[in-house]
């Protein structure tokens, strides 16, 4: 993402070790030209660690089950 607010920053902000290094890293993103589109591509790609899209592991774990649902759900006729 050429074009991303992170390629001013160390690669080490956005792979914080806590949570205060994760809020750091979203207030980062918040204002990103490409935060769509790289959270898109972090979900599409399935990555585990690290900031993307302003997003943690944790929040990005929650929108592939949401969107999964819907699906399951259209599967199996309920």
């Amino acid at each position: 993402m050429n074009d991303g607010n992170c390629r001013s920053h160390p690669p080490e902000v956005f792979f914080p070790s806590d949570g205060v290094g994760v809020t750091i890293a979203q207030r980062i993103c918040a204002t990103c030209p490409v935060r769509e589109p790289c959270l898109e591509y972090a979900l599409e790609n399935r990555i585990d660690h690290g900031v993307w899209g302003a997003t943690s592991e944790r929040q990005r774990r929650r929108i592939l089950k949401a969107r999964r649902e819907p699906i399951e759900a259209y599967a199996s006729g309920t």
